[in-house]
């Protein structure tokens, strides 16, 4: 094979044992794998773990199967980790809500490393105590304890669903929070609540629902019947939520966006499925999945993972218009 390849035989063990990272060229690296193929090489994976110390296995923990987002984080995980020789196992809340829990002990064991997304306190602790590189995705940055983390810019999405509301002259607002003690979705709160202080003369009301369309209707029927002047907009924490907010308007006789604006969160396929479509910000999950696995595979080979939060993107679509009556200055 390195005849074939045109390099020594030490060249061949370090790209074949997956080592060559700063020693051998791409261009040399890419040379050895096309002669391997060609020679129809395939390596013996039990000796090589073995060899190595690894399992070439990641653990990805997730809120839920059922939620698009973390589908798309997989997807993105799970490509990146195929280049490298490795395989992601997918682990859901058992109670397929978030946040997600700890994974069994037992497959501890078996990991080189766990990359996991808006995972509850109790179950950070018990990871932390397992001597498991642990990437987090999408969690509080302030808090100690992952070898490494990936997140998205949360909050400046939050913002700019402020700002493009309140340019339409939206004074009054009602916040649709997601029932979900997880750090992304008190980010988005606190962002929201914090831009539109900025601006004299808003109201902001917020109702807490459950992560899912009826509870969202439901939350925002309850709280466009309720008292004083009705908000003219409802910024929701998710798509889902989102959703549940225009059925409400429906049920209440409220036309969207004429009588109501309505925002969501994360740009699910739900955001173009209802109509009028929703004004939503867009994450790239699947970007998260990659980058989340680069991080690992960086924390493994005693690297540092590539630093600063993924930027997310504000699509204006049918849900979001001015107020009804004069607009504000």
């Amino acid at each position: 094979m390195a005849r074939a390849a045109g390099v020594s035989q030490a060249t061949v063990s370090l790209v074949l044992g997956d080592k060559w990272r700063g020693r051998v060229s791409e261009t040399t690296a890419g040379r050895v794998r096309d002669a391997a193929r060609g020679l129809g090489y395939r390596p013996n994976l039990a000796a090589r773990n073995l060899r190595l110390g690894r399992t070439r296995t990641a653990l990805l923990v997730v809120p839920a199967l059922t939620n698009e987002f973390f589908a798309r984080v997989y997807t993105g995980a799970a490509a990146v980790a195929a280049e490298h020789g490795f395989g992601v196992v997918l682990y859901p809340s058992p109670d397929g809500t978030g946040p997600a829990r700890d994974p069994f002990p037992s497959a501890r064991t078996a990991l080189d490393g766990v990359i996991a997304s808006s995972m509850a306190a109790d179950a950070l602790d018990a990871l932390h105590g397992a001597d498991v590189p642990l990437v987090m995705l999408d969690s509080d940055p302030s808090a100690p304890g992952p070898a490494a983390r990936v997140n998205l810019d949360i909050a400046d999405g939050m913002r700019q669903v402020a700002r493009h509301l309140l340019a339409l002259g939206h004074r009054r607002f009602l916040h649709l929070a997601a029932a979900v003690d997880t750090w992304t979705f008190t980010a988005r709160g606190d962002a929201l609540h914090e831009a539109l202080r900025e601006v004299p003369g808003t109201e902001v009301r917020t109702v807490s629902a459950a992560l899912d369309v009826r509870a969202g209707r439901e939350g925002a029927e309850r709280a466009l019947r309720g008292p004083g002047p009705r908000p003219t907009a409802v910024v929701c924490d998710d798509d889902i939520l989102a959703a549940g907010a225009c059925k409400a308007a429906r049920r209440l006789g409220l036309r969207v966006p004429d009588d109501l604006s309505v925002t969501g969160f994360d740009d699910l396929a739900l955001a173009t499925a209802v109509e009028p479509e929703l004004t939503t910000v867009q994450l790239p999950a699947e970007q998260v999945g990659e980058r989340g696995m680069a991080a690992l595979l960086a924390v493994l080979d005693g690297r540092s993972a590539q630093p600063g939060s993924l930027p997310v993107r504000l699509v204006t679509r049918g849900s979001s218009a001015p107020p009804p009556g004069p607009p504000h200055a």
